[in-house]
């Protein structure tokens, strides 16, 4: 994961170094919010890199459950950023509103620079979403919503210098409200993915846990289970079945072991613990 998060931090590099060079010769407010995001973009790889290097250490005796939960909290320190961008942005364009202050017209070469950078953001985001889905992690697939946000950021700039040509320079503080609004959504896609981690929601119905381990001969109940899941997306499980008091202790492993292995089996990688009573 650090080798794709340097890759992807190089051309986030590259893109912001553009976009700060045509935000300074044309003052555009909404090509001012597209370099903001961009800023962010690399801010956060370094972040990611710093977390995930936490991250990818294996259980101790101080996290008994592995450091997963350090990639979502870097995915949270994401949306900090995207809040605070949200908000300066928003202010500067009611401020525009009331006081216009025109851009400057941009030239051909301004345009074409801003918009090559609309295409590195589209490689950056297919390559960090592949990555994420094959490694399991949230904070690559955050991280890939938040560039795809900046794709539309950079295409309505782009369309802010477009109509500053053409004499309507008018249009950018609305275009740069309409910035704020789309960083604002990015904030709370990640937050939808985020959140039921950090406060371990069910991540299973437990009607179907029930399902998996009622079904197997010997079990005569299953009177509590619970999950959760982390953030690389490993199940963790904990299942109480009821069996014949008269079984042996070995029987009892055995369907115990049996419940775990439906549990995997059906519902993928998972970490499931099952506690024998008898009935």
């Amino acid at each position: 994961m650090q080798r794709t998060l340097g890759l992807v931090l190089v051309l986030n590099v590259l893109v912001l170094g553009v976009k700060i060079v045509v935000s300074v010769r044309t003052g555009a407010l909404s090509v001012i919010g597209a370099t903001v995001e961009s800023s962010l973009d690399a801010m956060n790889n370094v972040i990611a890199m710093l977390l995930v290097a936490l991250a990818s250490r294996g259980p101790d005796e101080d996290h008994p459950y592995g450091h997963d939960k350090f990639e979502t909290l870097g995915a949270l320190m994401i949306v900090g950023f995207l809040s605070i961008s949200c908000f300066e942005i928003l202010r500067t364009a009611v401020t525009q509103l009331v006081h216009p202050q025109l851009p400057n017209t941009p030239s051909s070469f301004e345009l074409l620079l801003l918009g090559s950078t609309a295409f590195v953001n589209l490689i950056v985001v297919w390559y960090e979403r592949r990555k994420g889905r094959q490694l399991g992690s949230a904070l690559l697939l955050a991280d890939a919503a938040h560039t795809g946000g900046d794709i539309f950021v950079t295409v309505l700039a782009f369309i802010s210098l477009l109509l500053t040509r053409f004499g309507y320079g008018r249009a950018d503080p609305w275009l740069a409200i309409i910035v704020a609004l789309i960083i604002g959504w990015s904030g709370y896609q990640i937050l939808r993915v985020t959140v039921p981690i950090l406060v371990d929601q069910r991540a299973v119905d437990g009607s179907e846990l029930r399902r998996l381990v009622a079904a197997i001969p010997g079990i005569t109940g299953v009177p509590n289970v619970r999950s959760r899941t982390s953030a690389s997306g490993v199940l963790f499980a904990e299942v109480t079945i009821l069996c014949d008091g008269t079984l042996s202790v070995a029987k009892s492993h055995q369907l115990a072991d049996a419940a775990e292995a439906a549990i995997r089996d059906t519902l993928g990688t998972a970490d499931v613990t099952v506690h024998v009573e008898p009935s």
